[in-house]
């Protein structure tokens, strides 16, 4: 895989992201870990599942964060 174009050299091990609703009821708590994706781009991911305080409804997510100009380039 090829090097990344560039990191972020102050970037944390990882990201705690809370998900609330819009009347501020907490729905869970993912931690992204940091990651070298497939495309050589760098960034954080997480898959995870929440759920929604009201009927304990649970919802699968997952999110990706790619730190910008990192994808190698050709």
């Amino acid at each position: 895989m090829p090097e990344p174009a560039k990191r972020d050299p102050n970037a944390p091990r990882q990201l705690v992201i809370t998900v609330k609703d819009n009347e501020g009821k907490d729905w869970g708590i993912l931690v992204a870990d940091s990651k070298d994706f497939s495309t050589g781009s760098v960034g954080y991911f997480v898959s995870g599942k929440i759920k929604n305080p009201e009927n304990t409804e649970r919802y699968q997510c997952s999110l990706s964060f790619t730190l910008i100009g990192s994808k190698p380039g050709k």
